[in-house]
């Protein structure tokens, strides 16, 4: 018998949450449907979900509180915001949070199914079904991105589907340069300005977490790209 993947979808417009729910269970998804924060998170705290789907703006608790709640149970669960607000500072903050990706309303079906295929051949496929090294020892870290996990002699970091791809082809890549448009197709699958904001905001969090090893730098390589380059 085929798993479902389980959705937590987390709207407080009933009409757009029951059409969602709706829809998701005919494209062959698991959906639970919520229609506040405080539900959300209870919801979440006692199952285990494939992928979090959160209104931004409800009552009692908002997509981003809840977001970061989600966060701290779960790095790698992948979350997309819905969001009446076009407003770039949201579309950023999310992201920050550890989102996936984002939609803003109105949108329709078909683009937001189509964005969750991607998150989850990201998240569980790599490659096109050939065997590909995700194991790798760069400086004194250890990478699995089958596991999404960073390991350090003194840490081990639990990264998001995005910190994960990224990092993985930064380490298939390295000390090459990966040109920032590639990236962004092959990761994100657009290469707009906001998708362009949110990879400078991984590649941050990317550098936070390799300063563990002072000898590895991702290094910004002006009107091209970025290079992880192992230091000597």
């Amino acid at each position: 018998m085929e798993v479902k993947p389980k959705l937590l979808i987390v709207e407080d417009d009933p009409n757009l949450g029951q059409i969602l729910r709706e829809y998701l269970e005919v494209k062959g998804y698991e959906p639970t449907l919520c229609t506040d924060g405080e539900a959300g998170f209870t919801t979440f705290a006692r199952n285990s979900f494939d992928m979090c789907i959160l209104d931004v703006m409800m009552p009692k608790k908002d997509g981003f509180t809840l977001a970061r709640e989600i966060r701290e149970k779960s790095k790698t669960v992948p979350i997309i915001f819905l969001t009446a607000k076009s407003m770039k500072d949201d579309t950023i903050e999310g992201l920050k949070i550890g989102a996936d990706d984002y939609l803003t309303k109105p949108f329709s079906m078909e683009e937001l199914l189509l964005r969750m295929k991607a998150i989850f051949r990201r998240t569980h496929v790599h490659g096109n079904g050939e065997e590909t090294n995700l194991q790798f020892e760069i400086g004194s870290l250890y990478f699995d991105a089958h596991l999404n996990l960073l390991k350090s002699p003194r840490q081990e970091i639990k990264l998001t589907s995005k910190e994960n791809s990224l990092l993985l082809l930064f380490c298939q890549n390295l000390n090459k340069t990966v040109d920032r448009a590639e990236a962004l197709m092959k990761i994100w699958h657009d290469d707009s300005y906001f998708n362009a904001r949110s990879m400078d905001v991984y590649i941050a969090k990317l550098r936070k977490y390799l300063k563990e090893d002072e000898r590895l730098k991702i290094l910004t390589v002006h009107g091209q790209g970025f290079k992880l380059v192992e230091l000597k």
